[in-house]
């Protein structure tokens, strides 16, 4: 006893400073316990109801496992302890209370599951996620539409996802929108979720949530919530062909680049040794780029909508990549310097990337040696950069 007095204030302070620790107003921005959806709201009232219970049975039993531990305890001339053989009324009780504690985790576990495992309702946008190492498609059915590691969402209306991968298991997640899905080979998986109709405009991070492979940790995409208004702009100029945005009477809706939080702007720094001359880029040529496209291997894997030869679905579709925000599977942020860099090297900027180097003089891990003929110079990098940077 005399110990535990003396320990007594180092405990105090300590409970006093853990329960001060969870009233800070600090930020989470990838937190799963926001309710921005049906989804999200459900999960997390399922999750509030199995830590009471946890919570309230694990105090019952230790208050009652250290009062038994100090009411009974030996002490120097006390009366030997008396052996027990067995007491119906306890051995029952102790076997009741679980099982009715077991019950009030069950039904509302049950519930749930059969809430969120159920077919999306009638009229919801219907999204097909594809997985590749280490990118993320996104498909449009009914819109005609298809892009890459940018997912925009209408506010208020059910979101209807169809999961796939062509390559290894990957998992489709973004946390403040709850649910976490795998992508399966050979395989569909569904899940749909309501973003909440006053989110408004609003960022989301999203990840691949079961490793798969070397650039796991750079499989990452974002999600935008948009007004109706918005996302019909949005989708309705996504749907059209690629064109050079000078000659373009209008540009649809993009999301606002002042209006990203920080938490979803890629701050990944580029790989030392990975040089490429800035100043070319104010000199680029879409016209040249155009052509350079063409030549240097890029429509073996690319598609861009309306230009003949480039439709293959390997690598991400470049119809309107000028619109999005971020490239790489989300890791670098999409501008020049980087993009620039990307093409010239893209398996220095990211480890595994199945991107062919072409960049003359790049080294390429997987020919075993530099680049020579068939690539592109920094100029021509520049050109391309220019041509893609005009496809919004």
């Amino acid at each position: 006893m005399l110990r535990l007095r003396q320990a007594a204030p180092a405990l105090l302070v300590t409970a006093c400073l853990l329960a001060l620790s969870a009233c800070g107003q600090m930020e989470y921005p990838n937190s799963t316990f926001d309710h921005n959806s049906d989804f999200n709201t459900s999960i997390d009232a399922l999750w509030d109801r199995l830590l009471f219970w946890g919570t309230l049975m694990f105090v019952l039993v230790e208050v009652m496992l250290v009062y038994t531990m100090f009411k009974y305890r030996k002490r120097p001339g006390g009366p030997p302890a008396k052996q027990i053989h067995g007491h119906a009324l306890l051995e029952i009780t102790w076997t009741a209370i679980p099982a009715v504690i077991l019950a009030l985790i069950a039904v509302p576990t049950v519930k749930t599951i059969f809430a969120t495992q159920a077919p999306a309702p009638a009229g919801s946008l219907r999204i097909e996620v594809i997985g590749h190492q280490w990118w993320w498609e996104f498909r449009y059915p009914e819109l005609g539409i298809t892009t890459a590691n940018e997912l925009y969402l209408p506010v208020g209306r059910t979101a209807a996802f169809e999961l796939k991968t062509v390559d290894v298991v990957h998992s489709f997640w973004i946390p403040q929108m709850g649910g976490k899905r795998d992508l399966i080979t050979n395989k569909s998986n569904y899940m749909w979720f309501t973003p909440n109709a006053d989110l408004g405009t609003r960022a989301f991070n999203g990840f691949c949530g079961e490793y798969c492979g070397l650039s796991h940790a750079n499989m990452k995409f974002r999600m935008y919530t948009v007004s109706t208004e918005e996302f019909d702009s949005w989708a309705a100029h996504q749907a059209r062909v690629a064109v050079i945005a000078d000659s373009t009477p209008a540009v649809g809706y993009m999301f606002p680049k002042e209006q990203l939080p920080v938490h979803v702007i890629p701050q990944t720094p580029i790989p030392a040794g990975l040089t490429f001359d800035d100043n070319l880029l104010a000199q680029g040529d879409a016209t040249r780029g155009a052509t350079a496209f063409m030549i240097g291997g890029c429509i073996g894997c690319h598609a861009i909508g309306g230009v003949p030869g480039a439709v293959s679905t390997i690598g991400p579709s470049l119809t309107h990549v000028a619109s999005r925000h971020t490239l790489a599977g989300g890791l670098f942020p999409n501008d020049g310097p980087h993009l620039a860099r990307w093409i010239k090297n893209a398996k220095k900027m990211k480890p595994g990337a199945l991107m062919n180097v072409i960049g003359t003089g790049e080294y390429d891990p997987i020919l075993k040696r530099n680049v020579a003929q068939g690539g592109l110079s920094d100029q021509q990098i520049a050109d391309v950069v220019a041509y893609l940077q005009a496809l919004k």
